[in-house]
C-alpha cells in the first residue's frame, strides 16, 4: 500500500518545508506530486519542528495546497550494470542518449562506504595518458588522484576530451568514468562530440549535468559517477580511471544549496564544511587488498580568476597527490595543451618510474627552470647582452615548449616516444651543465 504525507509549510526555491514525520531518515528518497506534476526529492534535514526535503527538479508548477509527499524508506541508490559502458547517463543514471534503457545488476547507495586506510595498497604502477608533460614530468600513478587547474581562456575542454579518449591503464581490463558536472549546452555538445569518436568509446561511461539543472543534481551526478566507478573497479575488477570536470561547478553548486538551506557561511560564501565533502568525493579512489581493480582518479577544476590560493584549489590540494597547472600565457603562445610544468608536481611520481626516467625529469625540470631565468633576463637587457649560456638555455626553453609540451589534440605519445624528444631537447646543452644525470646515462643516450 502506497501512503502518501500532506503537510507541505512552504516552498523556498528547490527547497520544501514539510511536517514532521515520524520513522522517516536523513537523506531518504522521497516522492513529490501535486496535480500532474511528479519530481524527485530527497531529506536533508529533520528536527522536531520542521523536516527539510531538497527538490531534485524543477519546483515551478508544485501547488502547496494539494501536495503530497511519499517516503520510499530508502536512501539514494544507483542501478549498476557493465552495460552503462558506452552510454551517457544523467545524476541517477537514466540513460539520456537514444539507446536501449538499462537493466541494472544491482543497486548501490550513491553515498558510497569509506576505505579503510589498513586495507589500501600503495599506488606504483603507471598509467599512460599520451600527454608528455603529465607522463614525462608529472606521472600518474594506478589508484592516485591528480587534480588540473585550470584558468579561463585556456582550451580545458580539448584536454580534457583528450584525457578521456586516451587515457588507459596497463591492466587487462579497464575503463573510464566521466563526470560532467554543471556543463554548458555547447561545451556538453563538443564533448560528447570528441569523446564518443574515440576508439575507447565503449569502455567509457558518460554521467552528463547540464548547468540549467538544480543544482543539487550536480551534487548527486559526483557521487554517482564514483558508485558506478567502485562498483567496475572493486566488484568487477577494472581499473577504472574517473575524470571530474569542473569540481569549480560542483563547490558553486555546494554553495548554492548550502546559501537556500540559510547555513553560516565560510570563506568566500562556500560552506565550512567544503574541505570534508571535498574529501567525501577524492578519497573514493585508491586500491584495495583482494581487489583485483582500482580507482584512480582526475578531478579538473578552473580556478577563479586564475587564484591558486582560492578555497577550491587550495582545499584540493590538501586533499590530492599533487596538481598539474594550466598557465593563459603559454595558451596566448599557441601552445596546448598549456601545462606549466614548473608549478605541477605528482606526489606519487617516484613510485611510477625508473631511476633513469626520474633523473630525466630532474634534468629536464633544471634545464626549463633556467630558461625561463634566462627569459626573464633578455626582457630587461636584451639577449645581444647575454652569454652563451644563456642563449643556449634560451634556445632550449623554446623548443620544450613548441616540441616536448606541444602535441596535437588526438596526438597520443607513448612513453618511449615522450622520453625521446626530451632526450633530443637536452643535447642542445653542454654536456657539463647536465649535473643531474650520471655519466652513463649521458653516454648511452645524449652520445650517439
Amino acid at each position: 500500500m502506497i501512503i502518501e504525507y500532506t503537510g507541505a509549510q512552504k516552498l523556498k526555491g528547490s527547497l520544501l518545508f514539510f511536517e514532521p514525520v515520524a520513522g522517516v531518515q536523513y537523506g531518504e528518497k522521497v516522492v513529490i506530486r501535486s496535480e500532474e506534476k511528479t519530481v524527485k526529492g530527497k531529506v536533508v534535514a529533520l528536527s522536531e519542528i520542521v523536516m527539510l526535503i531538497e527538490i531534485l527538479g524543477e519546483p515551478y508548477g508544485l501547488n502547496l495546497d494539494d501536495l503530497k509527499v511519499r517516503f520510499t524508506g530508502n536512501t539514494f541508490e544507483l542501478g549498476v550494470s557493465e552495460t552503462m559502458l558506452g552510454r551517457v547517463l544523467n545524476a541517477f543514471g537514466e540513460t539520456v542518449d537514444e539507446g536501449e534503457d538499462i537493466h541494472s545488476e544491482k543497486r548501490l547507495a550513491i553515498g558510497g562506504s569509506a576505505y579503510n586506510p589498513a586495507h589500501r595498497e600503495y599506488p606504483k604502477d603507471f598509467v599512460q595518458t599520451g600527454i608528455s608533460a603529465i607522463d614525462g614530468l608529472n606521472v600518474l600513478v594506478k589508484g592516485q588522484k591528480l587534480p588540473i587547474f585550470s584558468v579561463s581562456g585556456t582550451n580545458t575542454n580539448a584536454l580534457t576530451a583528450q584525457l578521456v579518449r586516451q587515457i588507459r591503464s596497463s591492466g587487462k581490463r579497464s575503463a573510464v568514468v566521466f563526470a560532467a558536472i554543471g556543463i554548458k549546452y555547447e561545451d556538453a555538445r563538443y564533448l560528447m562530440q570528441s569523446i564518443s569518436e574515440g576508439e575507447n568509446f565503449d569502455t567509457t561511461s558518460v554521467f552528463l549535468n547540464l548547468a540549467d539543472e538544480p543544482s543539487i543534481n550536480a551534487l548527486l551526478l559526483a557521487r554517482s559517477a564514483l558508485t558506478f566507478a567502485e562498483y567496475l573497479a572493486f566488484e568487477k575488477g577494472y581499473d577504472v580511471i574517473t575524470v571530474l570536470y569542473d569540481m569549480t561547478n560542483y563547490c558553486d553548486a555546494l554553495r548554492e544549496v548550502s546559501s537556500s538551506r540559510e547555513e553560516i557561511p565560510s570563506r568566500k560564501g562556500y560552506p565550512g564544511y567544503m574541505y570534508s565533502d571535498l574529501a567525501s568525493i577524492y578519497e573514493r579512489a585508491g586500491i584495495l587488498q583482494g581487489k583485483e581493480g582500482s580507482l584512480t582518479q582526475i578531478p579538473i577544476l578552473t580556478m577563479p580568476d586564475g587564484d591558486i590560493t582560492h578555497p577550491i584549489p587550495d582545499l584540493t590540494g590538501y586533499i590530492t597527490e599533487g596538481q598539474i597547472v594550466l598557465e593563459r600565457e603559454l595558451q596566448q603562445k599557441g601552445v596546448y595543451p598549456p601545462i606549466n610544468v614548473l608549478p605541477s608536481l605528482s606526489r606519487l611520481m617516484n613510485h611510477g618510474s625508473t631511476g633513469l626516467h626520474r633523473r630525466w625529469s630532474a634534468e629536464i625540470y633544471a634545464a626549463y627552470a633556467k630558461a625561463k631565468k634566462a627569459q626573464m633576463l633578455a626582457a630587461i637587457i636584451g639577449e645581444g647582452e647575454m652569454g652563451k649560456a644563456e642563449h643556449d638555455y634560451l634556445a632550449f626553453g623554446k623548443a620544450f615548449e613548441n616540441r616536448f609540451i606541444t602535441q596535437g589534440e588526438n596526438e597520443e605519445r607513448t612513453l618511449e616516444e615522450t622520453l625521446t624528444i626530451g632526450w633530443e631537447l637536452l643535447k642542445l646543452l653542454p654536456p657539463e651543465s647536465l649535473t643531474r644525470l650520471k655519466a652513463e646515462d649521458i653516454s648511452e643516450h645524449l652520445n650517439k
